[in-house]
């Protein structure tokens, strides 16, 4: 029997090469769009804004920093070149051997925050856009743990508003835990949020962005379609036959509408979502 396809890996790798032909760089994270035009040509500025924006919350002096779902390596390969060491933990194969890559600085542990096991002493612990992924007290009480007195744990992600309390989530944009929750559970392990911004407006157009890309590739997957139905019918009926046997009906609708509707606004994000930076101490 042939080996399963890891359409994951795929995905990581077709979209790291577009964000490097765009922009320079395979930054998968939101852009701060504060006095930029919304268009693909300001994406890199944007996540250099936004890179720029959740360093200036980090301790002073030189950091010894766990970089927990550290992406590609964009953001460990520039805290070592302001001088900082950093450890990355990083679950997915492909993008450990980015990260070997892109920041050879860094230690790469391939393996989920919940199973890392190397040594603590850490004056950060950084979660930039990958906090929603971990159980929330998990992530706290690990982070707290691997923190030598007097360390930070900083986090950069998206979280529930209010307003997505009742709502499907098929009806929504964004992710991450529910604000409320967090601050209830940061209290409860006993820790102290010393600094905190809420930047969602700032960040919103990305999914504006990321939208209208969505639509050019649904666009041209339509054109297609239009030309087989009008010329190769048998064509087209073999390959929506074999995608039909792939693909879930409901994967397929779900598909659809991120291809070819725009229910994936930034005033959605911002109406569901808060992005928030926290800096936390003990």
């Amino acid at each position: 029997m042939g080996q399963k396809v890891d359409t994951r890996a795929i995905g990581l790798d077709v979209g790291l090469s577009f964000m490097r032909w765009l922009t320079g760089a395979e930054n998968l994270h939101y852009g701060l769009w504060t006095g930029l035009d919304c268009a693909a040509e300001n994406l890199g500025a944007a996540q250099a804004a936004y890179t720029e924006k959740l360093f200036g919350y980090l301790p002073e002096g030189k950091l010894r920093i766990l970089d927990i779902g550290g992406g590609a390596g964009e953001t460990a390969k520039k805290l070592i070149a302001l001088g900082h060491e950093v450890e990355i933990v990083v679950p997915s194969p492909f993008l450990a051997s980015r990260c070997r890559q892109n920041a050879p600085g860094a230690r790469v542990h391939q393996c989920m925050f919940e199973e890392f096991s190397g040594a603590g002493g850490f004056d950060l612990c950084l979660f930039s856009e990958s906090f929603q992924y971990i159980p929330l007290e998990v992530a706290l009480k690990e982070a707290l743990a691997l923190l030598k007195p007097g360390g930070r744990v900083l986090i950069a992600d998206c979280f529930r508003s209010e307003n997505y309390e009742g709502v499907k989530r098929s009806q929504t944009v964004g992710g991450g835990h529910r604000l409320s929750a967090f601050r209830e559970t940061v209290a409860a392990v006993g820790l102290k949020v010393e600094a905190e911004e809420d930047i969602t407006e700032a960040v919103a157009p990305s999914i504006d962005l990321e939208q209208g890309l969505f639509n050019v590739i649904g666009h041209a997957v339509s054109r297609v379609d239009e030309e087989l139905k009008a010329k190769r019918r048998r064509t087209r009926w073999a390959l929506a036959f074999v995608i039909r046997r792939m693909v879930s009906e409901r994967r397929l609708f779900r598909l659809n509408e991120r291809l070819n509707e725009k229910k994936r606004t930034a005033e959605a994000f911002c109406h569901f979502n808060r992005y928030m930076i926290f800096r936390i101490a003990r």
